[in-house]
């Protein structure tokens, strides 16, 4: 099996969507790094906000990176094949 890339979740604490992406990256066991942006204060927040717009310039949630590849909203099939899992 391919090792899975780097998996990286911006999200918002309060958002659904955000919550499902999660659990089905949790669900198919892929380990992640997640900020939820809402959470954070001044110039961090500013500095992961400015991380976002590069992936995602509308700057929505949840903007997922994975490897390469970047995923806005919980879309479910490109996420398993995103990290191999068809």
């Amino acid at each position: 099996m391919a090792e899975t890339p780097d998996v990286k979740v911006y999200a918002l604490s309060t958002c659904g969507h955000c919550k499902n992406a999660k659990k089905l990256l949790d669900d198919c066991n892929v380990a992640y790094d997640s900020v939820e942006v809402d959470l954070l204060e001044g110039e961090e927040r500013q500095a992961v906000l400015d991380e976002v717009k590069q992936l995602n310039p509308r700057c929505s949630f949840p903007t997922i990176r994975i490897g390469e590849k970047v995923i806005v909203g919980n879309k479910e099939d490109e996420i398993k094949e995103a990290i191999g899992i068809s």
